[in-house]
């Protein structure tokens, strides 16, 4: 039945999986083309994405706070903050993949990557949940 529990938890990490096997590809290219410290950098990026993504997946809904107000608008600001910060994030893990598979310098996008994934991590913990 396509309802079933076990189907909807093996979706639930398809596009985590997904991201960390993008992940492996992209370190196994570079490392064979000899940019094996970059492949490692990609790789963690997007592995680190994959853990974002995945943890993500445990929210059912995020719960309001009374930074955000009540209501209507409160839940559409809520969203559109969470939205933000989804796209910038994978913004800056793509251009990261792009630059690397390109021969360009990432250490801008790792920084980036690491201060979007540090505050994310910083701010969940901060909300109460355990990573």
């Amino acid at each position: 039945m396509w309802i079933a529990s076990e189907r909807r938890s093996l979706s639930r990490w398809l596009v985590p999986g997904l991201v960390l096997a993008a992940g492996a590809v992209v370190g196994a290219v570079l490392a064979l083309d000899g940019r094996g410290r970059t492949g490692l950098v990609a790789l963690a990026v997007l592995a680190g994405y994959a853990a974002h993504l995945g943890y993500r997946r445990h929210e059912p809904a995020l719960p309001l706070s009374e930074a955000f107000g009540s209501g209507h608008r409160a839940r559409a600001h809520l969203r559109s903050a969470a939205m933000t910060g989804d796209v910038l994030t994978a913004a800056i893990v793509g251009t990261l993949v792009v630059q690397a598979l390109r021969g360009a310098d990432v250490t801008p996008f790792a920084w980036l990557a690491l201060i979007a994934g540090a505050t994310y991590a910083f701010s969940a913990l901060v909300a109460g949940r355990a990573l």
